[in-house]
């Protein structure tokens, strides 16, 4: 990387003034500590790392435990669920605000906790049994990250990503990052110093991350891709919707699949291709009413978390929920590229999607929720064979930074959606193959690029508690296709062609 000697000195001076900011009280509502430590080398005379201690207001997430809740019950749920995510995104700027301590903080969110939660179980209990234990889940705690360790930072929490979350895709079976991400991406040289230049040295959004262990040179991380083999009868092609990048602008907090009917359900912002009409109040004729971006006519909903660069802009968004009241802060980045793909089962034919199937891959939670659920994939262009799920990747100049999501790939045969929004679902086993009681559908395959501009710090949107880390990056899916053109891409994917 070119001038690597200068951008460790931008590094180290933006991370001394941020961490003095800080310690004056200047906007971090998630940073509880702070300090650089000095280390001598030789070929710059002294250099410096950031070493950071920052919390995390850590719940129980209700959600994902709640696998078993009524039709009739869901829509209140949904709304009691997303009352809870305000709660901890208010919990959050009284904290910013500094209008109470911790404890304080704390103790009132698990009073509000308690009451949302009583509200859940008699929403469930007017028509099932009501779920045991829902009171357990009220107390949350101040969760300590250490710079480099844990979560989303050295060795272990690396393994751990990767082998639960990424290999699941049959693509990273050997833990995307055991040897770039974590033993590379925690150590000086790929995530402090080499790794990290100025990147996460403003202090990030507002504070609240990222960090620079969260960044890793991609030239230090070995290839790690490993696809399963084709077998005889695998469906081998492919059906693509030319959707754009949004370069309309399409964007909303809302999250109609976890949050429908609530405004500002995300509490982050996240970019739309495909359906131009979706929010929090779409349902399934509205969709399919609604007009598209995509040259084939393809009605579907595609939708992921914007990415930001700190450079000092503000978007109109600076001072809205969502946004910079949320933490989200900088300058929203267009994608330089899009490509949505559906490709086949590398065991055998596949079948079509239902009209309105939802689908989420990724875990918007996953710093706090454990990386069960993460499907976090990053890259650059030119060093897509190295995948990353726990690290922001810093590209050499003429390469850009890539997003890779794929998707679920076997379907239960029966529902649209479940109530955690993920039982429905599943990933394909080690060779391939769906789990009995699954069958195949097309695998959504969802890759963008961005420019990012050198030596800036980017991240992408997320809830305020999870300090914008890579691990929690995640997408969303609504199969609006009709019929006509749901089976043409089935043809086209068990017949071996690429159409589209």
């Amino acid at each position: 990387m070119r001038q690597q000697t200068h951008k460790r000195g931008r590094f180290t001076n933006k991370t001394v003034a941020i961490v003095a900011a800080l310690a004056l009280g200047g906007g971090g509502a998630a940073i509880i500590a702070a300090n650089a430590s000095a280390s001598g080398d030789k070929n710059s005379g002294q250099d410096r790392t950031l070493s950071a201690t920052a919390g995390t207001i850590s719940c129980p997430d209700v959600g994902q435990k709640l696998n078993s809740v009524p039709r009739q019950a869901r829509a209140e749920v949904d709304r009691n669920l997303a009352e809870l995510d305000s709660q901890v995104a208010n919990a959050y700027q009284r904290m910013a605000k500094k209008e109470a301590g911790t404890d304080s903080v704390l103790t009132t969110l698990q009073q509000q906790r308690t009451a949302t939660l009583d509200r859940i179980g008699i929403a469930i209990g007017r028509s099932a049994q009501r779920p045991a234990g829902l009171e357990q889940m009220s107390a949350c705690k101040m969760q300590t990250n250490f710079a480099g360790k844990g979560r989303g930072g050295g060795q272990g929490g690396n393994q751990q990503g990767n082998q639960q979350g990424g290999n699941q895709q049959g693509g990273n079976n050997q833990g995307g990052n055991n040897q770039g991400g974590g033993q590379q991406g925690g150590n000086q040289q790929g995530g402090g110093q080499q790794g990290g230049n100025n990147q996460g040295g403003n202090g990030g959004q507002q504070g609240n991350g990222p960090s620079p262990e969260d960044f890793v040179d991609i030239t230090k991380v070995q290839p790690n891709v490993k696809e399963p083999q084709n077998q005889g009868g695998a469906s081998t092609g492919s059906f693509v919707s030319e959707c754009g990048v949004n370069a309309e602008g399409i964007r909303n907090t809302d999250n109609v699949i976890v949050a429908p009917g609530v405004g500002n359900g995300a509490h982050h912002t996240h970019d739309y291709v495909g359906n131009k009409t979706t929010n929090a109040n779409s349902t399934n004729d509205s969709l399919a009413a609604g007009e598209t971006t995509c040259s084939n006519g393809d009605q579907s909903t595609y939708y992921w978390p914007v990415v930001r660069v700190q450079d000092g802009t503000q978007e109109k968004d600076a001072n809205q929920l969502g946004g910079g009241l949320e933490g989200n802060v900088g300058r929203i980045l267009t994608p330089k590229s899009s490509t949505i793909e559906f490709k086949g089962s590398p065991v055998g034919k596949v079948t079509a999607m239902p009209r309105f199937l939802r689908i989420i891959t990724g875990d918007a939670k996953a710093f706090t929720n454990g990386t069960a659920n993460a499907n976090a994939h990053w890259s650059c262009t030119g060093f897509e064979d190295r995948q990353l799920t726990d690290k922001y990747p810093i590209c050499p100049q003429g390469s850009d930074v890539v997003r890779s999501f794929a998707f679920q790939s076997c379907w239960d045969g029966k529902n649209i959606d479940s109530a955690n929004h993920r039982d429905h679902v599943a990933f394909a086993q080690e060779d391939g193959s769906c789990a009995n009681g699954f069958q195949a559908i097309p695998q959504l395959v969802n890759k963008i690029t961005y420019e990012v501009p050198a030596g800036e710090t980017y991240a992408v949107d997320g809830f305020p508690e999870q300090l914008h880390k890579p691990i929690t990056d995640h997408d969303d899916f609504i199969n609006v296709m009709s019929d006509q053109l749901m089976n043409q891409a089935v043809q086209c994917i068990n017949s071996g062609q690429k159409c589209g």
